[in-house]
């Protein structure tokens, strides 16, 4: 482990997250859908049923995002009050991080071996050889099958069968039996928190109720089991991107570990104004943050942000992430959090220990400091 003596290089990038003014008030609320959302049915009766059996293709971006589509309505029900339209629910992060994953080249075949992905080819083709793709089958059909695992689909008269890729089928499971012995960490934490979606009714607030906090919990703790589940199976992937495409990768997947222990509410509203400064390409070889000029400077910022708040991470040992998450431990501090990382993309300093002159600190819980 590398000695970070004093530790102001820690605190730096966490005061990367701090701003004065309100995000709110910043950014306009953006109402996009994922592509083609409307052309998708909202339940099984829009994938083909043959046999007796209902099939899904997860290497089509409309079955893949057929199944989120079916998620968020079988779980309406349960949010049904946390806004118009179903959306409060908050499984939105899920499809509409996908739809920017197409929206940006992120699903296609970047080996050069096939025209998947591609408008030239399949526009709506899923590659297997995408390390994105990959990870985020991990967060479309895993969930999918938590959710059959739940019993929301009991009523359905046919089997439900996911289809295999022609390619890299180790590297995924198919149905709730298979799962359960392939990821079954992963499995148990989907169904606990579809159960826990199924049999509550409640409603979101800027500071969470007790039900609530549990809920975005469960959520969250099912959405990193998946992402950790995930990397070892994908990374062999990760050879067809650029190395900053590759590095902004595993990033975001480290990045996801702080946004989880805030329980950040992933409804439509928020997800989108949030995802609105991810890259909104493909990165290449030569892009260099934050000076890549067709990139905005929010973009920049976030990529910039992102990656070092990884190499800090790793360069600590961890121990960057278990002192954020330390300081999770209320709701309140929590609540905080939330606010900083919404708040992130507005922040145009980087602010430096030696310029703190308060003595609050944002380590609620555990009394860390930031060392000076």
């Amino acid at each position: 482990m590398v000695q970070l003596s004093p530790l102001c290089i820690i605190c730096s990038i966490l005061l990367i997250l701090l701003i004065n003014s309100s995000f709110s008030d910043k950014l306009e609320v953006v109402g996009d859908y994922p592509p083609l959302w409307h052309n998708i049915s909202e339940s099984l009766d829009g994938f083909v049923s043959h046999h007796n059996k209902t099939l899904i293709n997860p290497w089509n971006y409309l079955d893949r995002m057929g199944m989120y589509k079916v998620l968020l309505t079988v779980t309406a029900e349960s949010m049904e009050n946390l806004g118009p339209d179903n959306t409060g629910n908050l499984l939105w992060g899920l499809p509409l991080q996908h739809g920017w994953q197409l929206e940006t080249g992120r699903l296609a075949d970047l080996s050069g071996t096939s025209s998947c992905g591609y408008q030239s080819g399949d526009p709506l083709c899923i590659s297997t050889k995408s390390w994105w793709s990959c990870m985020n089958y991990y967060l479309s059909t895993i969930p999918f099958l938590g959710a059959v695992d739940a019993g929301f689909f009991e009523e359905w008269p046919f089997e439900i069968e996911i289809q295999s890729p022609e390619e890299h089928v180790d590297d995924f499971c198919y149905g709730t039996a298979d799962c359960h012995t392939f990821i079954p960490e992963v499995m148990i934490k989907w169904r606990t928190f579809l159960r826990t979606k199924k049999s509550s009714i409640y409603k979101v607030a800027p500071t969470l109720s007790p039900k609530e906090d549990i809920i975005s919990y469960y959520l969250w703790t099912a959405h990193v089991a998946s992402i950790e589940g995930a990397l070892s199976k994908c990374s062999e992937r990760l050879k067809y991107m650029s190395a900053p495409e590759a590095r902004f990768g595993i990033s975001w997947s480290n990045a996801v570990e702080f946004i989880a222990a805030t329980h950040f509410l992933t409804n439509f509203k928020d997800t989108n104004i949030f995802q609105a400064y991810l890259p909104q390409r493909m990165l290449l070889a030569s892009d260099e943050g934050p000076t890549i000029p067709d990139l905005s400077e929010e973009e920049n910022r976030v990529l910039v942000t992102l990656n070092l708040l990884n190499e800090v991470n790793t360069i600590t040992d961890g121990r960057l992430l278990q002192m954020w998450k330390r300081s999770m431990c209320s709701e309140t501090g929590r609540a905080e959090g939330r606010y900083l990382l919404e708040n992130m993309i507005l922040n145009p300093d980087l602010v430096q220990c030696n310029s703190l002159k308060t003595e609050e600190t944002f380590f609620w819980c555990s009394g860390l400091q930031c060392f000076r």
